[in-house]
């Protein structure tokens, strides 16, 4: 116990060892509390408008003004950082899953199997990520759900790529072979032994591509292909808020500026992340 305790905080120094990860943990933290604490931050309701509050300028009523409905910009983005967090994690858990699978089979199976898989990877890699979400939405629709399955899928290739690679790299090492010498079951190789060894890659990985998945919600809510009105996104704020920078600037430019540190904030954890769990990148960044 007092070993897995040492190594958790060995784990724990190496990543906050520097100050811009440290800078990016924060980031993340703070957004995450405030998607979290929405409702105790503000007094204003993020969906209900006032037509002898619109467009105003910021005040203390209103710290970042309001919009073209009369509802509190301030309030808008807390809520909109729970939008972007859950659209994130959940599109990233999405893609994971299936890539990761994907990429456990094709790689220790080969084969037919292996031909196919990849061949079906080579088509979704083939278009850009954001055209191919585009895609998807004609077929799935706008909406929060749709939205996550649409960036969940357009990034599988990501984790099947990386998990192919892994596992060929490892599937005829001895711990294996000698798995196989006494009878073990396929299951129980990929889940028990090949899987757990690919875990550093993963996290890594998944950290990054939350980051990239929000901006990515951003920009289809931006082009009017993402959340749908009256929910709250930072995307479609920045839309709405572009029309009305002689009025009030805050109003398209802060929800702009939060993406960026949400992304950025994740981006640089997930280097972190890498430093950590690679021995030969530590101290690299």
């Amino acid at each position: 116990m007092k070993k897995k305790k040492g190594s958790i905080r060995r784990f724990f120094k190496h990543l906050f060892k520097r100050k811009l990860v440290i800078f990016a943990a924060v980031l993340v933290v703070f957004f995450v509390a405030t998607a979290i604490l929405a409702p105790v931050l503000t007094p204003h309701d993020p969906y209900k408008g006032d037509l002898t509050q619109i467009l105003k300028k910021p005040s203390a009523q209103h710290l970042l003004g309001t919009d073209e409905a009369g509802r509190d910009v301030l309030t808008r983005i807390f809520y909109g950082a729970r939008t972007s967090l859950i659209i994130g994690v959940v599109s990233v858990l999405i893609s994971a899953v299936i890539g990761i699978l994907l990429g456990l089979v094709s790689a220790y199976y080969g084969g037919l199997i292996n031909t196919v898989i990849s061949r079906f990877i080579d088509v979704l890699m083939s278009l850009p990520s954001l055209m191919l979400a585009l895609a998807l939405g004609l077929v799935f629709g706008h909406g929060q759900g749709s939205l996550m399955v649409i960036l969940g899928i357009s990034t599988i290739p990501t984790y099947t790529r990386m998990m192919r690679g892994q596992v060929l790299s490892i599937k005829n090492s001895d711990y294996v072979m000698a798995e196989r010498v006494v009878g073990a079951k396929n299951s129980r190789i990929l889940l028990s032994h090949i899987l757990p060894n690919c875990f550093s890659p993963i996290l890594v990985l998944l950290t990054s591509n939350i980051g990239m998945t929000i901006l990515a919600e951003s920009s289809l809510s931006f082009l009017g292909m993402g959340i749908n009105p009256p929910t709250a996104s930072w995307g479609a704020m920045v839309s709405a808020g572009c029309s009305k920078l002689l009025i009030n600037p805050v109003y398209g430019i802060a929800p702009g500026v939060c993406v960026c540190l949400l992304v950025y904030g994740f981006n640089v954890l997930g280097d972190g992340l890498r430093d950590v769990l690679d021995p030969r990148l530590r101290g690299s960044l």
